[in-house]
């Protein structure tokens, strides 16, 4: 089942607005660079692969209405620091720069096809990984509006109605900003997936009472070490799932891999602001000024992970440590 998060209309893009979701499908129509790089400072596209070929179609957008491109490149760089997908993706446009909007066209086309078939990669390898039955807890939302249509750590539990596998799948709502329980439980809804809300909190009781089987997340960066960031939580769960002896699986395309960044210690954490966590939907949920931590990320080391799922199969630390 493909979710796409943007179309390419012409000489614009039709965005998914995700802020707006469970409640509203609304499509933003975006027409320059710097209407990209709002949309994905804002969070109204996310997911790490989804922000890599959101920002390539950024960069054509800049062609089309004549703006420096190498200035273009940058603004959509300054957005969010964490996802590496952005960078690629930029870095994957910069040499056409000089060779007008068709050839950027082109070469964000390709990014999103490359990414669109990796995640159908990823959910055929990850799916081996699950049978009839099975529990499987999820954090944040690595689904098909995340990525340019299948998704990566959901694209298994997507996939599974058509392949004939059974799964249950617990939720976390993922806070500050409901990921989970807006996103992920939309799209496993809407692919007739059997899937339960909890809030984040309560993943330790539910995994003590032997009603999960195994854990699968996305990724914002794998280090070259293995150690991976992803939405703040994760590094709890796979904590937790040492704990109770359960399997904890990062489903990515290989493009999320930095092999510049040696570790989890050199990955910058993406800081938001205080009202993401003060508010909700317009209620003062903590008082006005007090102090608010909000890293939008933290980071899991490799030693508490079972595996690193990517469209080229299924991964063990030893050949994570390989270079490119």
């Amino acid at each position: 089942m493909r979710i796409p998060p943007l179309h390419w209309r012409t000489d614009h893009v039709l965005l998914l607005d995700q802020t707006r979701l469970p409640g509203e499908e609304v499509w933003l129509d975006i027409r320059t660079a710097g209407d990209m790089a709002e949309a994905i400072r804002t969070l109204s596209v996310r997911g790490a692969p989804a922000i890599g070929v959101a920002a390539a179609y950024g960069v054509v957008l800049a062609a089309l209405e004549g703006a420096d491109i190498h200035e273009a490149i940058d603004e959509l760089a300054g957005t969010r620091p964490t996802a590496v997908n952005l960078f690629w993706a930029l870095d994957r446009m910069r040499p056409f720069a000089g060779q007008g909007a068709k050839r950027l066209l082109a070469e964000a086309r390709l990014i999103e096809h490359e990414d669109l078939e990796a995640g159908r990669q990823i959910g055929e390898h990850a799916l081996r990984m699950f049978a009839s039955g099975m529990n499987v807890l999820t954090h944040c939302h690595a689904g098909g509006v995340a990525t340019s249509g299948f998704g990566t750590a959901l694209a298994p539990l997507l996939q599974s109605k058509e392949a004939g596998v059974d799964l249950h799948v617990w939720v976390d709502e993922t806070r500050p900003l409901l990921q989970g329980s807006r996103i992920t439980a939309w799209e496993l809804q809407k692919a007739g997936v059997s899937c339960t809300v909890i809030t984040d909190n309560m993943a330790a009781h539910v995994m003590g009472q032997g009603l999960v089987d195994a854990v699968i997340v996305g990724a914002d960066r794998i280090a070259a070490n293995g150690d991976t960031a992803n939405k703040i939580g994760t590094y709890g769960l796979a904590v937790l799932a040492r704990a109770h002896g359960i399997p904890f699986y990062i489903a990515a395309p290989r493009s999320t891999i930095d092999y510049e960044t040696a570790s989890g210690a050199d990955i910058e954490i993406e800081q938001r602001h205080p009202d993401e966590v003060r508010r909700r939907y317009g209620l003062l949920t903590a008082p006005e000024g007090v102090g608010v931590y909000n890293p939008a990320f933290d980071v899991t080391p490799a030693a508490l992970i079972s595996a690193w799922i990517t469209e080229e199969g299924i991964l063990n630390s030893i050949e994570l440590d390989t270079t490119e």
